[in-house]
């Protein structure tokens, strides 16, 4: 289920709790609603809707992080196959054919961490390198240096390459970063319980019935927000698959 839809099943059970609210004043009996009862349902309240302001602060930092961590590491890599390029046509001529097999690799690669991050499947998929990547790396290894400036940019050039491959399964490994679902049952029913206290003891009218919708969609758009940001290959805040695929399109053969 996407980010979306999630969001609008958290505003329906909100803006749901706030109606129940409602609903209960008008039924209950007025002893029911005296100053006693409401005092312990404010303290009650207060105490979940701290545990709740808490968890959503730490799941929008951590989601938040995890986010920036992943662009940062795509960034890093697509920096690492410019430069890779750039000390292979250092090596000379002869590197032709492998860095031609580079551009088909990461043309790939990026077609591969987009599709495994949306699908499902590809969480309990086994990675596997592409038939391009494992040519690129043969042809590596097999260069025959003749002198000591090419015998450096070859080992430079592996280590990159190690480097590359060591970043690609980090971002494989962090495929599934989505919250557990019981975890944000348990979060939207504390939500919906607070949003029915806060209209159990008040008179409804237009302002109120407005101010408790504009929250429920302000607090559903924070379960959004978590999601989207745990899902950065997908969704509409997606990293960009654009200067990874293009990095090499400038550089000729």
């Amino acid at each position: 289920m996407n980010a979306i839809a999630i969001s609008a099943i958290t505003f329906v059970c909100i803006s749901g709790g706030a109606l129940l609210g409602m609903f209960l004043r008008s039924k209950l009996p007025d002893h029911h609603l005296s100053a006693d009862a409401k005092d312990v349902v404010r303290l009650g309240t207060g105490l979940i809707g701290t545990i709740a302001a808490l968890v959503l602060g730490l799941l929008i930092a951590s989601a938040k992080s995890s986010y920036d961590t992943q662009s940062s590491q795509v960034t890093q890599m697509t920096a690492s196959i410019v430069l890779l390029d750039q000390l292979l046509a250092q090596y000379g001529p002869e590197t032709g054919a492998t860095r031609n097999l580079m551009r088909r690799g990461v043309v790939i690669l990026a077609d591969r961490m987009w599709r495994e991050k949306r699908s499902d499947t590809a969480k309990t998929t086994p990675f596997e390198a592409s038939a391009a990547t494992e040519a690129f790396y043969s042809k590596l290894q097999e260069l025959s240096p003749t002198n000591d400036a090419q015998r450096s940019l070859q080992a430079r050039a592996i280590q990159i390459s190690t480097d590359i491959a060591q970043t690609r399964l980090l971002l494989f490994s962090q495929a599934d970063n989505s919250i557990p679902m019981p975890f944000l049952v348990v979060l939207i029913f504390w939500l919906t319980i607070i949003f029915a206290s806060f209209s159990l003891f008040a008179q409804p009218n237009a302002i109120i019935i407005g101010s408790l919708l504009i929250f429920a969609l302000s607090a559903a758009g924070a379960i959004y927000l978590i999601l989207e940001l745990g899902q950065p290959f997908a969704g509409l805040m997606q990293i960009s698959g654009m200067p990874l695929r293009n990095a090499l399109a400038p550089l000729s053969l």
